[in-house]
């Protein structure tokens, strides 16, 4: 999973045009949203959209693990591992 995290940093830093930081400097435990990394609402819906497209996972909004999966990159990560299996 170490592989995904890694590749997700990336994936984020480019999808947001993060410029002022490296993938290095994120730690996947780390909060994605207000403390943490510092990412908005904005930010989590193209990144919703812009994961769905890349990783063929299908995000609900309405589901009530939503905001979890989203919490940090290694959660996002084992959430996109898990829909990958169920699927």
């Amino acid at each position: 999973m170490q592989a995904l995290e890694d590749e997700l940093k990336l994936f984020i830093i480019e999808t947001l045009n993060l410029e002022d930081i490296s993938a290095g400097e994120i730690d996947s435990h780390e909060p994605l949203f207000v403390d943490g990394l510092g990412l908005d609402s904005i930010d989590a819906l193209e990144l919703g959209v812009a994961i769905q497209r890349k990783y063929g996972v299908r995000i609900d909004a309405r589901d009530e693990n939503v905001k979890q999966h989203f919490a940090s990159v290694h959660n996002l990560a084992r959430f996109i591992e898990t829909a990958r299996e169920d699927q």
